[in-house]
């Protein structure tokens, strides 16, 4: 679908009948917010949640106010509390629906993988809320079973243990079920059960094991390698004998109580699912019928987030509703053990995705703005000008709808025939400028053209968006939303204000960093993806914000130090029931002294090291002593500023 031009933007913007409902609509915020976000007649985007009951809307802008009024600038992370709260109440109330629906003979534990978001104030208030649904953790490491055994508030919740262990991660895990705390140790590889056999034994605590086995079923989406016969996790069916018969002879058949089966991220498509979970119902009979008495199984992650509010198996939505997601579960699993007179497992799932992405967003503010709009002229060219000039002006006199095919090739032809000229000294500076100020006008004329042509051919398809605006934006693309650059992940981008107004531009967005990649050329939109984005004109001295949403997953702990800016600063709000909020949490980001020190900077140093060199400059003449202090000041002050762009 062609993308509206510039010019077309402009002229619209002045449609009186532009109101809030329209810019809902041209972003898809009621599709992707999930009920979550919306946008207030004022033409704000508002956070809608209930709490004690009621319906609640708050304004990001007035929050955006809030975290000005205390010194906390853009860019920033906004998380919602009550959204990550309410997250885990719906997840745990759909299973318990579909198991009471399905007539299901146990119930569900949720654990969340700590390695989505690793973030303090996350865990804590999964673990605070949590603790009502038993909601336990997932630790793929030492330091995240550290956190989950730290940060477990019920003894009723699991702690599910992935990845490889050492003896050191075995004793801990060890140490959590002598407590009281339900701790399984998965075993991904054969190497892992003498390691877990010896510590038992040494310290006289019967472990809880799990075993994770490779499915045959392929998932579709972007983390397909993560399923099937080449997954680099599980085990295959051979080795999974092996680990019974290796339990068999040291006596500890009886600790195998779970089945785990992950069968992707983001998984679009439920049939996947299903398919998934039929499979691994089996393994799980099989399990029981080589003695092991079983009791859990745990289907991982994967539960998807609709990035694009598309409801399609495309790699950035899905398919289903969550409580379709819940009761597919449920009756394959009944499917498979009813007849085999199995009793039904408690089942886990791993959802951590699904879990935390809408709670977050990142928050920030543009800068500046590159147009290709043409610049004023002369209404006469110079009359000793080049004449490749005067054929260029006399194509922009001659375009019509009839021949702008015919113009748009002469004028391509023309503009760089006068480059030539002036690369070899032909043609002056200034009438290069004239030039391709010509070209501009042109070819703007003819984007104007094409949204009211049946067929556009093929070399003007993209016209559109080369002509379209860059909107500098203060945020670093590999610091807060490393996805967008690794794997080309799509999330819902908009304005978060001025949306009463039609936008009457169209752009790319541009981070702060120096680097080409470093950019966002990629939009969902309604009716698919999008090149160019629909903003507002910018206007300089005037703050304009836009958000990046559903970004709670990963995005925090995958960002990297490119040009040295670092962690954004964060806000936790709290909404009230009766429509104000409060600041739960605060953490200013990363200053530069901050950043310096990952890199094996000591700041001190470099403020010694920095005074030598203005010391220097006193002792040649080139500054006074009071100069000197002035610019030592300055240093120091910036080594404790934020690294990103301050307005002061």
């Amino acid at each position: 679908m062609n993308s509206p031009s510039n010019r077309d933007l402009q002229e619209a913007g002045t449609d009186p009948h532009w109101d809030a409902a329209l810019s809902a609509q041209l972003y898809g915020i009621n599709s992707w917010g999930a009920g979550y976000f919306g946008i207030s007649a004022a033409g704000e985007v508002q956070v809608n949640i209930d709490v004690e009951g009621k319906p609640v809307a708050v304004s990001l802008m007035e929050i955006v106010q809030g975290m000005h009024d205390r010194g906390l600038h853009m860019p920033a992370v906004l998380r919602i509390r009550n959204v990550l709260d309410h997250r885990i109440e719906v997840l745990n109330k759909s299973f318990a629906k579909a198991i009471a629906d399905g007539g299901y003979r146990s119930y569900y534990r949720g654990v969340y993988p700590i390695k989505v978001n690793q973030q303090c104030h996350v865990v804590e208030e999964i673990a605070d809320y949590g603790r009502q649904h038993n909601h336990g953790f997932e630790a793929g490491s030492k330091a995240e079973l550290i956190i989950a055994m730290a940060q477990l508030k019920d003894s009723d919740g699991f702690i599910i243990c992935n990845g490889y262990k050492d003896a050191e991660f075995v004793e801990l895990g060890l140490y959590a079920r002598q407590m009281g705390i339900p701790c399984f140790f998965v075993i991904e590889t054969l190497s892992e059960l003498p390691i877990i056999v010896e510590r038992s034994r040494a310290l006289g605590i019967e472990p809880l094991i799990g075993v994770r086995i490779k499915t045959t079923v392929a998932v579709d989406g972007y983390w397909s390698q993560d399923s099937g016969d080449r997954s680099i996790f599980g085990l295959s069916t051979s080795a999974l004998m092996r680990l019974v018969d290796g339990l068999r002879e040291a006596g500890m058949l009886h600790c195998l109580r779970l089945l785990h089966c992950h069968l992707g991220s983001q998984i679009p498509n439920i049939r996947n699912v299903r398919s998934g979970v039929l499979e691994a119902c089996r393994f799980y009979a099989g399990l029981v019928q080589e003695g092991a008495p079983m009791g859990y199984i745990d289907l991982g992650g994967g539960l998807a987030v609709d990035y694009e509010g598309a409801c399609t198996n495309s790699t950035h939505s899905m398919n289903y509703r969550l409580d379709e997601y819940c009761a597919n579960i449920v009756e394959s699993i009944c499917e498979t053990l009813n007849p085999l007179e199995i009793e039904h497992p408690i089942i886990i799932s791993e959802s951590g995705r699904a879990t935390v992405a809408y709670s977050s967003m990142l928050l920030f503010n543009i800068l500046n703005v590159s147009t290709s709009t043409p610049a004023g002229r002369p209404e006469q060219l110079p009359d000793d000008c080049v004449e490749t000039l005067k054929n260029l002006q006399d194509i922009q006199t001659r375009l019509s709808a009839q021949n702008f095919q015919e113009c748009y090739n002469d004028v391509l032809f023309y503009r760089d025939e006068l480059r030539e000229l002036f690369h070899h000294g032909q043609a002056t500076l200034r009438e290069r400028a004239l030039a391709e100020n010509i070209f501009l006008e042109v070819v703007h004329r003819i984007a104007a053209m094409l949204p009211g042509l049946q067929r556009v051919p093929p070399e003007l398809q993209d016209l559109q968006e080369q002509l379209s605006d860059i909107y500098y934006g203060n945020f670093s693309l590999f610091q807060s939303l490393p996805d967008i650059w690794a794997i080309d992940q799509l999330f819902p981008i908009m304005p978060i204000h001025r949306l009463s107004e039609r936008p009457t531009r169209s752009a790319i967005l541009a981070d702060l960093t120096c680097d080409c990649d470093g950019k966002i050329d990629r939009f969902s939109m309604p009716d698919g993806e999008h090149k160019v984005l629909p903003v507002h004109e910018f206007f300089p001295g005037q703050e304009y914000y836009l958000g990046v949403f559903l970004v709670g997953a990963y995005q925090e702990t995958l960002g990297d130090l490119h040009n040295l800016f670092g962690d954004t600063n964060v806000v936790n709000v709290a909404i009230n029931a009766d429509g104000s909020f409060e600041f739960a949490r605060e953490f200013h980001g990363d200053s530069i002294a901050d950043v310096l020190s990952y890199v094996e900077y000591e700041p001190k140093q470099l403020q010694e090291n920095f005074r030598l060199v203005a010391e220097k400059a006193v002792r040649d003449g080139k500054i006074s002593v009071a100069q000197r202090s002035q610019i030592v000041q300055a240093f120091k002050a910036s080594l404790h500023g934020y690294t990103y762009f301050e307005n002061h």
